[in-house]
This record gives C-alpha cells, sequence and structure tokens, in this order.
C-alpha cells in the first residue's frame, strides 16, 4: 500500500509539471496577445514563446536545490516543495489580469508564474524519476520508471483535450476566460499530489554516502556532460512534436485548430501506451543501450521523410497518424534512457544527478526550440525547419550514447 502511495506520489506530481508546461505552449497565440500587445501578432507570439523558454532558465538551479534537497534530507521533501511550488505558480496563470487591465504587472506575474514553474519543474523529475527507480528491482527498473514518462505523456494528453474542448468556445469566450480553463484545472490537481506525498513514507537511503553538490559536480563530470547531450533527441522531439505541433500545423500548414490538438492528443496517447511495453523489453536486456540504438538511428534515417509529408499536403487524417507514429517511434525508449542516466550516478547524488542533466538538457534544447523553429520557418519561409532542428538533436544524442559511462557499483 505504501509503495502505491510513493508510485502515485511521484506520477502525479509529474504528471502535474508537464500538463503545465502543455497547457502554456497551446495557449501561446492567446497569452502572446493578452499579455504581450504588439502591433504584430507573430511578435506577440515571439514573446509568448520566449517567455515559455524563459522559465527553463530556473530548471538548473530548481535542479541543483531541489535535488540536493532529496539527496540530503531524503525524497519526500524533495518532491513536497516542488508541487507545492508548481501548484502556486499555476494558480497565479489561472487568475491574473490580462494586460488591458493591469499593465505591466500582469506581463510580470506571467514571467514570475513561468520562472516559478521551471524552478519546481527542475527539481520534479529527477527526485520522481530517481524515487521510482529505488523502488524497483534492477529487473524492472525501466518498467517502473517508465511510468514516469507514461504520466508526461498522460498529462500532455488531458491538456490536450481539454484545449481542444475550450475550441467549442466562442472565440471571443475563448480570449476573455476559455484559456483560463485547463490552468483551473491544473491548479486543482495539484492539492491532491501535495497532500499524498505529504503522508507518503520515505524512500529507504540505507548505506548512502554523503551528499556534496561540490562532489557531485568533481566526481561525475563526464555522467553529468553526456548525459546533458543524451537529452537533447528526447527534450527536441517531444517539444516539437507534441507542444510546437499545434501552432506549427496551424500557422504553417494551416490545418484547423482543432485537428492541430487532435495530433497532440494522438501522440501522447500513443506514448502512454508504448512507452511501459517497450521498457519491457528493456528491461530483458542486461545492457540500456540497444533499444536506444535502434530508436536513434530509426528517428535519425525517418525525421526528414515525415516532415516531407506533412509540408507536401498529404491530408489532415494520414498527417495525424504520421506524426503520432514518428512520436511514439522517437520517445517510447524514454524510460531505457532515464534508467541509464540514473544507474551512472551512487545513491547519494543519484537525484541531483538526474534533475541537473534533465533540466540543463533542457534548457539547451528544449526551452527556447519553438522560439527557434518559429524564428527559423520566419526567416527562411521554410516550413522544413523543424526537421533540421530534431535532425541536429538526434544526432548529438546519438554521439553521447556512443560515449556515455557505464553504470556505477552501488545500486
Amino acid at each position: 500500500m505504501q509503495s502505491k502511495r510513493v508510485i502515485w506520489g511521484a506520477v502525479i506530481g509529474n504528471g502535474l509539471t508537464t500538463y503545465d508546461f502543455t497547457v502554456y505552449s497551446f495557449s501561446a497565440v492567446i497569452i502572446g496577445k493578452l499579455f504581450f500587445p504588439s502591433d504584430s501578432t507573430f511578435s506577440s507570439l515571439l514573446l509568448s514563446l520566449l517567455t515559455f523558454g524563459a522559465g527553463f532558465a530556473m530548471r538548473p538551479v530548481g535542479a541543483l536545490i531541489i535535488g540536493n534537497l532529496a539527496d540530503s534530507k531524503g525524497r519526500k521533501a524533495g518532491l513536497t516543495v516542488s508541487i507545492a511550488l508548481m501548484t502556486l505558480s499555476t494558480g497565479i496563470i489561472a487568475f491574473v489580469p490580462p494586460y488591458s487591465s493591469m499593465g505591466a504587472l500582469s506581463t510580470l506575474l506571467i514571467i514570475l508564474a513561468r520562472l516559478t514553474q521551471g524552478f519546481a519543474a527542475g527539481g520534479e523529475i529527477g527526485v520522481s524519476s530517481t524515487v521510482l527507480m529505488e523502488l524497483a528491482p534492477r529487473d524492472r527498473r525501466c518498467y517502473l520508471v517508465s511510468w514516469h514518462a507514461a504520466s508526461q505523456a498522460a498529462a500532455a494528453l488531458l491538456g490536450a483535450l481539454i484545449g481542444a474542448g475550450t475550441t467549442m468556445l466562442t472565440p471571443a469566450a475563448l480570449h476573455q476566460w476559455g484559456w483560463r480553463i485547463p490552468f483551473m484545472v491544473g491548479m486543482l490537481i495539484g492539492p491532491v499530489g501535495w497532500y499524498i506525498r505529504r503522508h507518503m513514507a520515505e524512500a529507504p537511503m540505507k548505506g548512502r554516502g554523503r551528499s556534496s553538490l561540490k562532489t557531485m559536480l568533481a566526481r561525475h563530470r563526464v555522467a553529468l556532460c553526456f548525459g546533458i547531450l543524451s537529452m537533447s533527441a528526447p527534450t527536441a522531439c517531444i517539444y516539437l512534436m507534441v507542444y510546437y505541433m499545434p501552432t506549427y500545423l496551424v500557422r504553417s500548414l494551416h490545418m484547423p485548430h482543432t485537428i492541430s490538438l487532435l495530433s497532440a492528443c494522438l501522440s501522447s496517447a500513443l506514448l502512454f501506451a508504448g512507452t511501459p511495453l517497450l521498457a519491457k523489453v528493456a528491461d530483458r536486456q542486461r545492457l540500456r543501450k540497444p533499444t536506444q540504438y535502434v530508436t536513434l538511428i530509426s528517428s535519425i534515417v525517418l525525421v526528414y521523410p515525415v516532415f516531407l509529408l506533412l509540408t507536401y499536403g498529404v491530408g489532415e487524417m494520414l498527417s495525424l497518424l504520421i506524426i503520432g507514429a514518428y512520436t511514439a517511434l522517437a520517445l517510447c525508449n524514454n524510460a531505457a534512457t532515464r534508467v541509464m542516466l540514473m544507474e551512472a550516478f551512487p545513491l547519494h547524488h543519484r537525484a541531483t544527478g538526474m534533475a541537473t542533466i534533465y533540466s540543463i538538457g533542457t534548457v539547451i534544447f528544449g526551452s527556447f526550440c519553438p522560439f527557434i523553429v518559429t524564428w527559423l520557418i520566419g526567416v527562411t519561409g521554410n516550413p522544413m525547419a523543424p526537421a533540421w532542428y530534431l535532425l541536429a538533436a538526434l544526432c548529438v544524442s546519438l554521439f553521447a550514447l556512443l560515449l556515455f559511462p557505464d553504470a556505477v557499483e552501488d545500486y
């Protein structure tokens, strides 16, 4: 019973983190108009996406502070702090008045909320992944950690479904209050996760050494550096193929808004179903890298044909299937990647190490990914720009996988 509570506590909080980032990206166009007014709608969108990326700037700070808290005071302490901050920042976005009512103060509050979300997310994802791995025997680690990635997919699916539901409102109602509904739902999820985490037992930490940021950075530089590089492919793929895709389909390929959100729904549903299945395959292997090689090389080969088909105009339904299938191929092996990263660190540095890798990786390869791709499309006029960005990220991850160190001895 207590193990299930720990799992639910990790999964719900992590899901809320992903959900909040998802609904912001889906609402980027409206938020840009309401809080970043400009003579150009394109400029407003860029400012909104820039604020989306700014939230990632706080992730490394959150990773070091919350991750070290979890390594020194226990996993429960880190998990509780992260979800409380995430709930608070979501509430700010849900209720802050628009620029027309409060002027620059409303813009500053949106930016502050995004920075707080980034700080919380920086510690959340590394700590919750660590909790799930440490609960599992070695031959089921990938499977149990896969529910961390699956919860992110489920949260993205929920955000996309609620976002699609709001499109049924009139344009005036959507701009006035409808866009706030997804954030209100997220704010209600937070207290549930916080309550579960407050009442769950502390994860066992027997045999751990002393946690020290200085020691972790000094002794595990290789794992940190190549771990950060390995995050390029999954980070770029999730932010391009799931979060940014609705905006891309509407602005660049001129598809209906509802169809664009359905692409995120389908991709998220396939990730939710496929990630645990592939994790079971990875658990049957003694090494963590083989399935990663297969999915990375396949993704590299197919990325250009996928975007070529989308820009060629193969129809709405076939476009949805292509996006969903490619996203599943590129991301369903996420659990093996995360377990490999965590096994490279000893127990007393694991939460900080994983949180640092994940947060810095997302800052470099994901934070301004939508902004960069939007800018590239605007400058070049070529809708194939996302394929260039994603291809580069996939190649970086393949290079990092080749050189990533083996696991440490104390599991």
